[in-house]
């Protein structure tokens, strides 16, 4: 592709959303955009990662496979446009199409609701708004549980996959873009590959709950009324539509690097892990919270 990676999106919330994500001459509806997010050529930095059976602390990990470590791509792009094994091709292809529908859905539902609003058709906007608080959860639940999966995973065999720091410039909340730029900058000061790895994975998966929580929260108040300042809640509600996306757009790429340095004898054992971490509940008091739990025990 060109030396770039794709990022799909679905419906886009609002026409300001459409020109924010693809810029002149498209329409609303399923749309691929190769290397591009916003206006913004995505270009992924090029980072040589060595793969090593020992843990950052010079310990043996908890666990080893018997055949020799795979052979990995150069850095992400190369991933992307790797051909996995017909078992693993199949593994990815199932969480992405999951995923792709989930948040198809509720994208699909708010960008009815704004349109309904632009048209004038408040009450009917405020309803459809308050049933995309439900789809983002149903979204973002298995979302955040293939990110813990990963980091699980990751902590547990010592998979070290390709992974490229964060860009700011993707995110349009206040939040998403300090998140990110602290991503980058640790990227820097982190010179363990697997250190690095667990942070990105962590840093998402902080971002998909807060993001989770506060779009969930603004459009259960549009919908009953109770939102102090319409308007900004309508702008809150796109914007972290535009970050959720994001982080999925990520999330997808994470996902096939970490199955192209994956041993075939792990995948049940993952696949295992998602399903497991996908049902964990907001509630749920095994749900880790805070930075530190990517690297407790390291």
């Amino acid at each position: 592709m060109d030396g770039t990676y794709s990022l799909r999106h679905g419906a886009c919330a609002g026409e300001a959303g459409i020109s924010r994500l693809a810029g002149e001459g498209t329409t609303v509806g399923w749309l691929v955009i190769l290397g591009l997010l916003g206006h913004k050529e995505v270009v992924v930095k090029e980072i040589l990662l060595i793969y090593s059976a020992i843990s950052a602390l010079g310990r043996p990990l908890l666990k080893s496979d018997s055949r020799p470590a795979l052979s990995r791509g150069r850095c992400v792009q190369q991933d992307w446009r790797t051909s996995l094994p017909v078992e693993k091709a199949l593994v990815f292809q199932e969480h992405e199409r999951h995923l792709e529908l989930l948040y198809n859905m509720f994208s699909v539902s708010l960008n009815e609701a704004i349109a309904l609003k632009l048209a004038g058709l408040l009450p009917k906007a405020l309803r459809t708004v308050g049933m995309s608080s439900e789809l983002c959860g149903r979204m973002t639940r298995p979302l955040a549980g293939t990110l813990r999966a990963l980091q699980e995973h990751a902590k547990h065999y010592g998979t070290v996959p390709n992974a490229a720091p964060l860009d700011p410039d993707n995110y349009h909340r206040l939040r998403g873009q300090r998140s990110a730029r602290m991503s980058g900058l640790l990227d820097r000061v982190l010179f363990s590959h697997r250190l690095q790895f667990l942070h990105k994975v962590n840093t998402l998966e902080e971002m998909v709950e807060d993001l989770d929580r506060d779009f969930r929260c603004v459009a259960t108040d549009l919908a009953g009324g109770l939102c102090t300042d319409p308007e900004r809640g309508w702008h809150e509600v796109d914007a972290g539509h535009y970050d959720l996306n994001t982080c999925l757009r990520e999330t997808i790429v994470l996902l096939k690097s970490f199955l192209v340095v994956l041993p075939a004898g792990q995948l049940g054992d993952f696949e295992k892990t998602v399903h497991d971490q996908s049902q964990i509940t907001d509630g749920d008091p095994t749900r880790r919270h805070g930075r530190m739990g990517a690297f407790a025990g390291q």
